[in-house]
């Protein structure tokens, strides 16, 4: 029987490069960035590093189809490096191999990074004139804010909402973000909003306006990633440990027959259960806290509550409103801003999310510094990948938690 990966792999060191509209810097200059300080973090030389993962969405567009530019643009030894994609997961696919590979024994220290460089490649956010096989025959003229307020309109007709009362839980959803995004000198967007600038906003795709959708940036992220026992002969004492990393893609069901209601997504429940079950963990609710979702847009996030197991079905918009997932709530969520302020290059973005867990439990987060249960700093934090579309998707779910001693 597989035992999994509880414990088993530790984080050495992370970085993480300022996200945003980074018009003078390429995705080497990105890498570098995010690089420089995981390997100042990690306290080792390049050397030590035996293999390494790359992830990057839009090839074309960003960095390339090969793993090249990464080995080149951080000089590494000629050791095996490989290019990995699975959607806006793709960061933490990245670091799902890295991951492996010391938990499997074929290393000893391995390297994820994830990268992307979208503002001034022609990407807006909206389709390209050619997607790909799948996009052109199954979805043409299909975009991400249209089907997502699909997501938005099913889930208010399924659970009795007005749109007015579900655009009010997904402005405070967006205040939230801008709120916590003011104390992070990295994140994209540092502007507070009002709940009713949210709400009065220039529509994208009813009901989503332009506060409800997350920004394109650039920007990279990466780990370092090794044994409990390399990391304290590193002189680590406080060790960042992966408690859990699973995955879950469609399978088609979603879109080949009406089995699937529209209001949730089918792969999330299914992606964090696995997570629970493999992290040790049997009531998220009371055990998780701080956690990082997949805000590509604000109803993305309400639904993802009530997939994850932290609000009840139907209840995801009464426990934000009520404050649940504020930064002073009983979880706190996208404490650093998530893809809405942090911003969202689509390769980095896992692996950005594991960095605010990773600094969070370890104390070092800054003014944006949460305290935890009962005082005590935050122990234990989840990040969620969902890559795709509502009907189309690949989730991941990751548990980083402090090792015990």
């Amino acid at each position: 029987m597989p035992s999994g990966i509880k414990d088993k792999v530790v984080i050495a060191g992370m970085g993480c490069s300022k996200f945003g509209e980074r018009w003078s810097a390429g995705p080497d200059d990105l890498m570098v960035e995010a690089f420089g300080e995981a390997l100042a973090d990690a306290g080792i030389e390049r050397d030590r590093i035996e293999a390494a993962w790359l992830g990057v969405f839009f090839d074309e567009q960003s960095t390339g189809k090969s793993s090249l530019p990464m080995s080149m643009a951080l000089r590494l030894p000629n050791v095996p490096t490989t290019r990995v994609e699975n959607l806006c997961a793709t960061g933490t696919e990245a670091l799902r191999g890295a991951v492996y590979a010391v938990a499997a024994g074929a290393c000893d220290i391995a390297l994820a990074m994830g990268v992307e460089k979208l503002k001034d490649t022609g990407f807006g956010g909206l389709p390209e004139r050619t997607k790909g096989t799948f996009e052109d025959l199954y979805l043409p003229s299909s975009t991400a804010p249209g089907a997502f307020a699909q997501l938005a309109s099913a889930y208010a007709h399924a659970y009795g909402y007005s749109i007015d009362e579900l655009k009010r839980a997904m402005a405070h959803v967006s205040w939230k973000s801008h709120e916590n995004a003011v104390r992070n000198p990295k994140a994209h967007l540092r502007n507070r909003i009002t709940i009713e600038q949210a709400l009065e906003a220039p529509m994208i795709a009813y009901p989503l306006g332009v506060y409800d959708c997350c920004g394109v940036s650039d920007g990279a992220a990466c780990a370092i990633v090794t044994t409990p026992e390399i990391a304290r002969s590193l002189g680590k004492r406080d060790l960042v440990s992966v408690k859990a990393l699973q995955l879950a893609p469609s399978n088609g069901v979603e879109m080949g027959h009406q089995s699937w209601d529209g209001t949730h997504t089918l792969t999330t429940p299914l992606a964090a259960q696995r997570a629970y079950r493999e992290a040790g963990i049997r009531d998220p609710r009371a055990e998780l806290d701080l956690i990082e979702v997949h805000d590509c847009f604000s109803i993305t996030e309400l639904v993802v509550m009530e997939d994850l197991g932290l609000s009840d079905l139907g209840r995801a918009p009464h426990d934000i409103l009520d404050g649940r997932y504020d930064r002073d709530g009983a979880i706190p969520c996208q404490i650093d801003g998530g893809l809405k302020c942090f911003g969202h290059p689509i390769g980095a973005s896992g692996l950005r999310m594991a960095y605010e867990i990773y600094l969070q439990l370890l104390g070092r987060a800054g003014e944006r510094q949460l305290r935890g249960r009962g005082g005590r700093g935050p122990a234990l934090g989840l990040t969620h990948n969902l890559g795709g579309i509502p009907n189309r998707n690949v989730a991941s779910v990751s548990v980083l938690g402090l090792l015990a001693t």
